[in-house]
């Protein structure tokens, strides 16, 4: 079974991925900040990685370039789900390395695709990206 960490600051938020992932059949661990979810990528690494981008201690952006710049983790799916919608915003997460954008609101059936598209295309840690 795929496992997941979700990381958002916000309970409901991270509990609506959590719930619609869980009933896909996905196992769905949560993290409240970016520092919390490093800390649980590096003790259990998940098959993928859904991050918000404004948190406390530790933000999305901050995060994923963390995981890039492991070796270990460097490979790591990752699909920022965030309110940060303009353009600017959605290219600095593609310049970090995400490998999905999607903006809140969300359409938790929009997210469920993302993810069935990034865990079976067998993320083998080479240099695709996907785009939207």
């Amino acid at each position: 079974m795929p496992r997941i960490l979700a990381v958002d600051d916000e309970p409901n938020i991270v509990r609506l991925i959590q719930v619609n992932l869980e009933r896909h059949g996905y196992q769905v661990e949560t993290a409240n900040n970016g520092a919390q979810a490093l800390a649980k990528i590096k003790a259990n690494r998940p098959d993928l990685l859904v991050s918000d981008v404004m948190m406390p201690e530790m933000d999305g952006f901050e995060l994923l370039a963390n995981v890039r710049r492991d070796p270990a983790l460097m490979d790591l799916p990752v699909i920022m789900l965030t309110a940060k919608a303009q353009d600017k915003d959605v290219l600095e997460g593609y310049k970090t390395g995400a490998d999905m954008y999607l903006t809140k609101p969300f359409n938790p059936q929009e997210l469920l695709a993302f993810v069935k598209r990034i865990l079976s295309s067998g993320n083998d840690g080479g240099d695709d990206r996907y785009s939207i």
